[in-house]
């Protein structure tokens, strides 16, 4: 028979009853095993988000250097949205610039899914992988200034 658990029952409950154990000292009472498995997911979602931004970021940068008649104020502005959020995340997490080659070409992969979805482009017909240096991806050229 399962035990059911606070953990199991209700994860808001669950972190805060941890959080009270580490502030008060009381480590014997700590749900270790669930601890553990929160803070690897927890790193885990930082690395997905960079992932994710990246994808919109490259799939914008490939709508605009392959469709320049279609160029618009909302892809201008999604550019510079997700370069700098990127740039914050980061940041935030130096330790995630180790993996931003592979980042970079999950993004890719994901950009080019957005171009698959959002324009009459086919992505059959674009570079296999990532044409950009990370320079293009993160540098902001003058035609995208505001």
């Amino acid at each position: 028979m399962q035990t059911t658990t606070l953990y199991d029952q209700d994860f808001y409950a669950w972190t805060q009853r941890q959080a009270a154990l580490l502030h008060s000292g009381k480590l014997d009472q700590l749900d270790i095993e669930n601890l553990v498995e929160e803070i690897e997911s927890l790193g885990k979602q930082q690395r997905q988000e960079l992932e994710n931004r990246l994808g919109v970021l490259l799939g914008h940068l490939l709508k605009w250097r392959y469709q320049p008649d279609a160029h618009s104020k909302s892809w201008r502005a999604t550019i510079r949205e997700q370069r700098r959020r990127i740039k914050r995340l980061l940041t935030d997490n130096p330790s995630l610039k180790p993996d931003l080659p592979e980042a970079i070409q999950r993004g890719y992969e994901d950009g080019l899914d957005l171009i698959d979805r959002e324009t009459p482009l086919d992505s059959r017909q674009l570079p296999p992988t990532c044409p950009f240096s990370e320079t293009e991806i993160f540098e902001q050229p003058a035609e995208l200034e505001p």
